[in-house]
């Protein structure tokens, strides 16, 4: 694996580098201010490209614009699909160097909270003939570097992991940021809002928040935990590192291939069951023979004893053998 210092900046030849960073914590932790203050310093230090995409800003509003109460969670997991989708149209544009076109299927007050998102940020161009839904990249989205914060909670892992498949799926550089901010803190930061989320809610959150693990889950190893509100000068020389590395080390295609590895275990399972089958067929061929002999010598008005028929032996072998082979072919 290539570390950060072997990260090549604006004036690299090659493809362009691309990369995700998940911004994870719970409502209130520092994470805009955070994820604001760490695009500056990424483009005037780095000269990179930077999108911060703000949840809050995208999802709700947009929502609730059309909706008297707070969605329901199963809304919400559409409304985070969705959003993810209008990110990969972006990505898209950027990777193929084409224009960008919307999806035929959008929430329309949200597609157009996103358009401003990238054109608040110089990504795409206000010339575009948006009357055909298609928007030009600028210049700044294509030159150098682009990285793409996502700033929201993610309390879930399979949040993140969704983002993770979307890495993977276009060889992205990924990586995470945990803001690791006390309840307490929390909570009076959230007092302090405009609109402030219920107290409850944060406390739910904060009993089901799963942190980034990257020692039970290999896709989470480019993982880093700053403390909110202080972020030391020996935290943010980690910071820039993770973002580096992540973008010199791409998700590749192949890793962590969850349809590969599914359908390895499938033939592993197959083979094993296809060596019990002939096992079972040889058991129940001499069985057979020794059974024709035993017929053979079989005298009217004698009885067999039945339980040690071995006619009635090999039909149980057999069934078992149907039974194995049946299974064999519906996994």
């Amino acid at each position: 694996m290539k570390t950060g210092e072997d990260a090549r900046g604006e004036g690299s030849t090659g493809p362009q580098k691309l990369g995700l960073c998940v911004l994870c914590g719970l409502p209130a932790a520092g994470k805009s201010t955070f994820a604001r203050a760490l695009s500056h310093r990424l483009q005037q230090e780095r000269g990179w490209a930077v999108c911060v995409v703000a949840y809050d800003d995208v999802m709700p509003d947009a929502f609730l614009r059309e909706a008297s109460a707070r969605p329901l969670p199963s809304q919400w997991k559409l409304l985070r699909q969705e959003l993810l989708k209008y990110l990969e149209y972006f990505l898209m544009a950027v990777i193929n160097g084409c224009q960008m076109s919307a999806p035929p299927d959008r929430t329309e007050a949200m597609w157009e909270d996103f358009i401003t998102c990238l054109k608040d940020q110089n990504l795409i161009s206000s010339a575009a003939c948006e009357a055909q839904s298609c928007y030009l990249l600028t210049k700044t989205a294509v030159s150098g570097p682009l990285f793409l914060i996502l700033d929201d909670n993610f309390y879930y892992q399979s949040m993140r992991y969704e983002v993770y498949q979307l890495a993977r799926k276009y060889s992205l550089g990924f990586c995470q940021v945990f803001l690791d901010c006390s309840l307490e803190t929390c909570l009076q930061r959230n007092g302090q809002r405009p609109q402030a989320l219920p107290a409850e809610t944060i406390h739910l959150m904060e009993r089901k928040i799963e942190k980034p693990n990257p020692e039970k889950n290999a896709w989470e190893h480019n993982s880093l935990t700053i403390q909110s509100p202080a972020c030391s000068p020996e935290a943010s020389l980690k910071l820039t590192d993770l973002l580096l590395t992540a973008l010199e080390n791409p998700v590749k295609c192949v890793e962590d291939n969850v349809e590969q590895k599914e359908t390895d275990r499938i033939t592993c399972s197959t083979n094993i069951l296809h060596q019990a089958d002939q096992t079972l067929r040889r058991i129940v061929s001499q069985t057979m023979k020794e059974a024709k002999g035993t017929l053979g010598t079989y005298r009217p008005g004698s009885r067999p004893d039945s339980a040690a028929s071995p006619v009635s032996w090999t039909l149980g072998c057999t069934s078992a053998s149907l039974q194995l082979e049946a299974s064999s072919r519906r996994t």
